[in-house]
């Protein structure tokens, strides 16, 4: 339960955070005082409303609204606001109910001269207060200024002393009364002091909590006979009376600046305090007024007015907070959302006091022209203060980053426009204080005249910096005020207590959000300086002060002393303790000053920095933390810090980010990784600053320096090759009818027109580079035509990087070339491994990379990858990712055995269009002919590309932020044809489902995405297993990702494929996998969790383009649509590379070792010479001389090429070594292969896990042991652990029977060590991830402990063989050991048991009948 104010929670129903919203899991919302809706504060209460109304209907999830209110005249008004039903819901009761009767009292003073007035206003109050307390009741006098409570209290006693009836009022000396003289005398506040012995207290909003509690506090108990108070206290605390005066009905307002009367809800609320329920009979209610306004109470209080809307005010600030959030995003929706206020309910009610006349009125009764001219004339007020772009012709809204500031920081409409005055990038920080100081929140704080002298004082003591304005002015009061808060300063006066309490909130707000325009603008020196005021505020320090001022429990000697001895942090930090205590003259505190210097946030960063072409910089930056943590000073999550890339020369910020240094890894000092790309432009500049600031801390920021002095930046790109004007070649061309009758269509594309020739009557190796959706697939059919009819019993090797286009490309060449052309297909995955014998008499083997590297691995031995005629490589632009290093060890070891056995190879690579199409090239051994890479704009259906950025820092707001725009992308850009939109994680699919669904459901045609009848659809609804799937799809919405079943997969393809549903919602993978080309894509999002890193990380630029490539349906569209949703900051990287292409470079690096370990393992190798030979096959030797900084080489001379080689050589051939897998002989260059490389090298295993078997395995090692060196092998650290699934680790753990170190809940190792678990204990898994994880990991372990076994048996260990062996049965079998043998029989479970132990005890009686007995029971 919350209990918040109206302008709290609509802060936080402003943001979508997190995935789900705050305001979504709310079922109740209690409005206490709706009667306030007439007050300033109204518009938030309507604004709030109309939020809630507007989520309950889109969402379809209901939130109930309770208001409760004082007696209102118009209240079926209100009713009809709150979406009340009135015959159920709707309670009125009258003045008749009041629990206690009250008597109402009106009296008026005659006297027109003002000091007269004054003077009888107190004589009646004091006559009133008299009478009240002698007959012994307690009175409140309510006066409406706070100064006025002093005056007025101190005026009854002196009075009351006068007349000499002070008596009646002092308190009876109780046996309590000692108790609270005392507590009244540690008060600060002296008037207090002074009147509580006469009975008399005081009350108002600018006392301190403590002071105010008491006088409650003494007036409940009676200690107090009159309490003199404003208005506030009748609001906010429940303390009644017997009577209640109102003194004098004039209040100030400081917002008009003149004095007002008091309004009719206050009088109401004051005089519901009269009379105590549990004492009284009755209670007694008097207002002194001026004749004058007599009548006008009288008759306010008989006959009520209506309350009416005050929402015209904080129209355009309301509008722009619904704009910002996403739910108002065109006129037609704002005059909607108008239609959800008080404001639209009065203004039809009583269209005068709207300055609607009544022809008006009549002509239009729905108000919608009315309504419509207020939501653009706002439109234009916001869309001139940059805060929304308004574009009135199409009446479309959209927010910028100025007004998603406003609208998150609460910033008023005029306050922006002060902003966008006076703001620019030059400013110092007296005159931000200056600009702070005049924004419209601060309006209504005037000068008082008695204030004066205290400012001045102010102003000369505490103030730092000169303050615009000076005293005399509203503004340079509140600078001053600002000022006095940071320098903690003394202030007297109770008016300026209260107003700097309200500066000091306000002013922090506002600063932080100057700093948020600032770094959206990429101002790095102001964005420095406004991030350092923020920290200022906060923490009331200046800048200029010790950080180590931040400790609390350091003394302030110590402080200053500190200070002038000029001890910097640092050199605090490299200082012994007792030198410390030396410098300070006090050696005890030596211990805590340099403890607090350990624990303020510091870091250090390493930047690397690689070119990516000759304008993107990829930045690599280590972050490591260097403090010590202590919960108490630091909290218990993390450290937020800001960080960014500034030029300093052009004053320009190239990079911002905002990072959370999470507990743990401070504590286990474990470095984050960040990698980002930078523009660079030519003439290099000198260098870039990374400049990173903590959130929090004063004083804690590290700079690091990007110095471009020995950068190399790689060659240029050679050109694309244009794509020729020719005539569509007929699929006649073949030659060959069983070839064409393969084809559905009579001609080739012009891409493959174009290069046809090449492909088909040439043995030359090919690279073709095309963007996707230009039929690469059939010029890679054309290659095996060829060997088809020219070579016959020669192999064709088809690799696909993913097994989903594995699966793909086997479904439709089952079809078409095994039983339509007869020729053997067959599928070698991870998932599928047929016999030898099938494979040797195959004609075209499909694979993946990883399993054709490990059967051509020993080719020497092997006679049918010695028949491999042709190896065609889909995607090998795939080079540059993480799979790459693989698919260039395949093609260099091609290029290898062609060099060795005479017989060529011949290799076609299929990619995107590359930048670098030359280097693949030259090292695929292609001259002139046979290189194809046509730019990517040649694409047989044009695609139409736009991108969107997202602000916000957290990536499950971001991506919810996204929802709204989806959906208008597609009501814009495909309204009825097929649209994928492809997110990054399951989760996001069905997130993005039901808000798409939410937004169906405010539609007039709901189902509009659905093509079928709806009977049919049910039934097919009823097949699906998953609950999601179920709903989604009776929308028209389906959903693709791994985590489903098999058939449910396959319903939505089939759905989507004829078009019976419109919208497929996809994981990346789907991309690759599938090939559904749609006529919209949408991409949301570019970035997926990492499980390895633990962080989001960016999709690379082959996904992204993947994705896009599936817009455009080559039969149905003359045009494709891709939007592009990205975080805001890499906004500017996809405008550049989505265009231009992006080039691949290799990253065999990393894995380097493998490779070489499995070439010695082969024979390949057998010297560092061989090695070096090696590594020249390879394509990262290529790249390595195109863009030597990329990989960190100096130069590019000779010697230096030769010297990074044998290094690298040297480097990766001592790993292998301290990993068992060779050895190198005493003359330093011959190279040996041992059991182990074989064996790491056979099972595709990484050096690293045979390195541990060796050393962790033991002649006899229990089962458990076992286990969990079994799950620390390398293999397993790629297994992702995704967003919070360590609480859920923690959850499984309990339920299994292996304890695991309850630290490591989010190591990939420990989550392969629960699966596996789970999996003999067929435990219930936590969600539907899980389940296709165990998957990955059983792929993995069965070769894993072949791999053990073979260590073990290799060291002669009998025990640990046949543990293993029995490790290998429970993988297979998925059960414990120790579990009866019976349970591995289908069917049988735990329960079933007791029935074959009945059995054994009645062996010899009629076996027979137990048996069907028993079957029946198990069936």
């Amino acid at each position: 339960m919350l209990v918040t104010t109206p302008e709290k929670w609509d802060v936080v129903t402003r943001k979508s955070v997190g995935d789900v919203a705050l305001s979504q899991i709310v079922r109740l919302l209690i409005l206490d005082e709706v009667h306030l809706l007439h007050e300033d504060r109204g518009p938030v209460l309507e604004s709030l409303v109309a939020r809630t109304i507007r989520q309950v209907e889109s969402t379809q999830s209901m939130i109930r609204i309770l208001g409760l209110s004082a007696t209102l005249p118009n209240y079926l008004d209100v009713a009809s606001f709150l979406h009340v039903n009135p015959y159920i819901g709707l309670f009125f009761f009258d003045s008749r109910f009041r629990p206690v009767p009250l008597g109402q009292t009106f009296v008026g003073v005659k006297a027109t001269n003002k000091i007269q007035q004054l003077h009888d206003m107190e004589e009646i109050c004091y006559n009133k207060v008299l009478e009240q307390v002698k007959n012994g009741h307690q009175v409140m006098v309510f006066v409406h200024a706070r100064n006025a409570t002093v005056r007025t209290a101190m005026g009854l006693i002196e009075i009351a002393k006068n007349h000499g009836e002070i008596g009646f009022f002092q308190p009876n000396q109780g046996a309590d009364y000692g108790h609270c003289e005392k507590q009244i005398q540690r008060s600060r506040n002296k008037e207090m002091k002074e009147m509580f012995p006469e009975g008399f207290g005081i009350h108002h909003a600018g006392m301190l909590r403590s002071d105010r509690s008491m006088m409650e506090g003494m007036f409940s108990k009676g200690h107090l006979k009159v309490l003199v108070c404003t208005a506030t206290l009748a609001w906010g605390v429940n303390l009644p009376a017997h009577a209640v005066i109102i003194k004098g009905t004039q209040i100030y307002d400081a917002k008009r600046g003149t004095l007002v009367d008091l309004g009719i809800l206050d009088v109401m609320q004051i005089f519901g305090r009269a009379g105590r329920p549990q004492f009284d009979k009755y209670g007694e209610g008097t207002i002194i007024t001026t004749h004058d306004k007599l009548s006008h109470y009288l008759t306010l209080l008989t006959q009520q007015n209506p309350i009416e809307s005050q929402f015209l005010d904080r129209l355009a600030d309301n509008l722009n907070a619904e704009i910002a959030l996403g739910t108002v995003t065109n006129v037609e929706e704002a005059v909607k959302w108008l239609s959800y206020t008080y404001l639209f309910v009065r203004m039809r009610a009583n269209p005068l006091a709207y300055g609607i006349n009544h022809k008006a009125y009549q002509m239009d009764p729905s108000l919608m022209l009315y309504r419509k001219e207020l939501v653009v004339e706002a439109g234009r007020k916001l869309d001139k203060a940059r805060m929304i772009r308004f574009e009135e012709r199409t009446g479309y809204y959209a927010s910028t980053d100025m007004g998603r500031t406003a609208s998150h920081f609460y910033i008023r409409y005029n306050t922006i426009e002060t902003f966008n005055e006076m703001f620019n990038s030059q400013r110092t920080e007296a005159d931000i204080f200056s600009i702070v100081s005049k924004a419209e929140e601060f309006d209504q704080l005037k000068v008082r005249d008695e204030e004066l002298d205290e400012l001045d004082q102010l102003l000369s003591n505490y103030c730092e910096l000169p303050a615009a304005g000076g005293v005399e002015n509203g503004y340079g009061k509140i600078n001053v005020l600002l000022q006095t808060y940071i320098s903690r300063g003394e202030v007297d006066s109770f008016s300026l207590i209260s107003d700097l309490g309200y500066v000091a909130q306000n002013s922090a707000r506002i600063v932080r959000a100057l700093f948020e325009i600032a770094l959206r603008k990429r101002w790095p020196a102001m964005t420095y300086r406004l991030l350092t005021l923020c920290k200022v505020i906060d923490k009331r320090l200046w800048g200029f002060a010790h950080p180590l001022r931040q400790f609390p429990n350091l003394s302030h000697l110590v402080l200053n002393r500190l200070e002038e001895k000029k001890l910097t942090v640092d050199k605090l930090k490299e200082m012994r303790k007792d030198e410390i205590g030396h410098m300070l003259h006090h050696v005890n505190i030596g211990q805590s000053v340099k403890q607090c210097a350990h624990q303020i946030p510091a870091i250090t960063m390493e930047a690397n920095i690689q070119p990516i072409t000759r304008t993107v910089l990829r930045v690599r930056l280590v972050i490591t933390p260097d403090f010590r943590w202590h919960d108490q000073v630091h909290g218990s999550v993390g450290e937020p810090w800001w960080l960014w890339v500034e030029d300093p020369i052009n004053d320009h910020i190239y990079h911002s980010e905002h990072i959370l240094l999470q507990k743990k890894q401070v504590v286990s000092e474990e470095p984050q990784h960040i990698v980002f790309t930078i523009p660079i432009f030519e003439p290099l500049p000198s260098q870039y600053y990374i400049r990173a600031v903590s959130d929090r801390w004063l004083g804690a920021e590290a700079v690091c320096i990007i110095n471009f002095q020995n950068l190399i930046l790689p060659e240029r790109h050679p050109p694309h090759t244009e794509l020729l004007d020719l005539q569509p070649l007929p699929v006649t061309a073949l030659g060959n009818p069983e070839f064409e009758s393969l084809f559905k269509f009579t001609h080739f594309n012009p891409i493959q027109t174009q290069i046809f020739h090449t492909l088909y009557h040439t043995d030359t190796n090919v690279l073709l580079g095309a963007p996707t959706g230009s039929g690469k697939t059939i010029a890679a059919e054309m290659a095996m035509f060829r060997v088809f009819s020219q070579y016959p019993g020669a192999k064709v090797v088809y690799i696909a990087p993913m097994k989903a286009l594995v699966r793909e490309r086997i479904e439709d060449w089952k079809v078409r070339i095994e039983e339509q052309l007869g020729k053997k297909v067959v599928e070698l995955t991870g998932d599928v491994t047929p016999d030898m014998r099938a494979i040797s008499q195959a004609d075209l083997i499909v694979t993946t990379p990883e399993k054709w590297d490990g059967v051509s691995r020993s080719w020497q031995n092997r006679s049918y990858v010695q028949k491999v005629a042709i190896l065609i490589i889909d995607e090998i632009h795939l080079l540059g990712e993480d799979r790459g290093p693989v698919l260039e060890v395949i093609v260099s070891r091609t290029n290898f055995i062609s060099s060795h056995t005479s017989k060529r190879v011949r290799v076609v690579g299929l990619s995107t269009a590359l930048a670098n199409a030359r280097d693949l090239a030259d090292w695929l051994g292609i001259g002139q002919v046979g290189l194809f890479n046509f730019r990517p704009s040649v694409r047989p259906v044009p695609l139409e590309v736009h991108i969107h950025g997202f602000p916000g820092q957290h990536y499950c707001p971001r991506m919810a932020s996204m929802n709204k725009p989806t959906f208008q992308a597609i009501r814009s850009h495909s309204p009825a044809k097929p649209v994928l939109i492809f997110v990054s994680s399951r989760r996001q699919t069905r997130l993005t489902a039901l808000d798409l669904i939410a937004y169906l459901a405010t539609e007039d045609n709901p189902k509009q995405w659905l093509h079928q009848d709806e009977r049919e659809i049910e039934v097919i609804i009823a097949t699906v297993r998953d609950s999601n799937l179920k709903l989604t799809l009776a929308f028209g919405i389906g959903m693709h990702h791994a985590g489903l079943h098999e058939r449910d997969r396959k319903t939505v393809e089939e759905l989507f494929v004829n078009c019976k549903i419109q919208v497929l919602i996809a994981t990346s993978t789907l991309a690759w996998g599938v090939n559904f080309p749609a006529h919209l894509v949408v991409v949301k999002g570019t970035e997926y969790y990492d499980g390895k890193t633990r962080r989001y990380v960016d999709y690379p630029i082959t996904d992204v383009l993947q994705m896009m490539g599936r817009a455009g349906r080559p039969q149905f569209d003359d045009q494709g649509k891709a939007v592009i949703l990205v975080h805001d900051i890499k906004k500017d990287f996809y405008k550049k590379f989505l265009y231009e292409p992006f080039p691949v470079e290799s990253s065999l690096l990393s894995v380097l070792p493998d490779h070489l370990n499995a070439e010695v393992a082969a024979g390949t190798i057998s010297s560092k010479q061989d090695a070096m030979d090696y590594i020249t096959w390879t394509y990262f030797f290529r790249r390595l001389v195109m863009n030597p900084s990329y990989y960190s080489l100096e130069d590019v001379s000779h010697e230096s090429i030769n010297k990074f080689l044998s290094n690298l050589v040297e480097k990766s051939l001592r790993d292998l070594e301290c990993s068992y897998c060779l050895e190198i002989k005493e003359d330093d260059q011959t190279i040996e292969p041992l059991t182990y490389g074989r064996i790491s090298s056979y099972y595709y295993l990484k050096h690293q896990t045979i390195r541990t078997f060796k050393e962790r395995l033991r002649a006899e090692l229990p089962l458990h042991e076992l286990l969990s060196v079994l799950t620390d092998a390398e293999e397993f650290s790629e297994l992702p652990v995704r967003h919070n699934e360590d609480q859920l680790n923690s959850q499984l753990a309990q339920q299994l029977p292996l304890k695991v170190n309850p630290h490591s809940y989010d190591s990939a190792h420990t989550k392969t060590h629960l699966l596996l678990q789970a999996h003999f204990s067929h435990a219930q898994l936590p969600c539907s991830d899980y389940n296709t994880d165990t998957k990955t990991v059983l792929d993995n372990t069965l070769r894993v402990c072949q791999a053990m076994l073979d260590v073990a048996a290799n060291e002669g260990w009998l025990v640990a063989a046949l543990s293993i062996c029995n490790l290998v049965q429970m993988v297979v079998q998925g059960r414990w050991l120790h579990d009866s043998p019976l349970l591995t029989l289908p069917h049988v479970e735990q329960q079933h048991l007791y029935l074959f132990s009945k059995w054994a005890n009645k062996k010899g009686r009629s076996s027979g009948g137990g048996a069907q007995r028993a079957d029946r029971r198990t069936s």
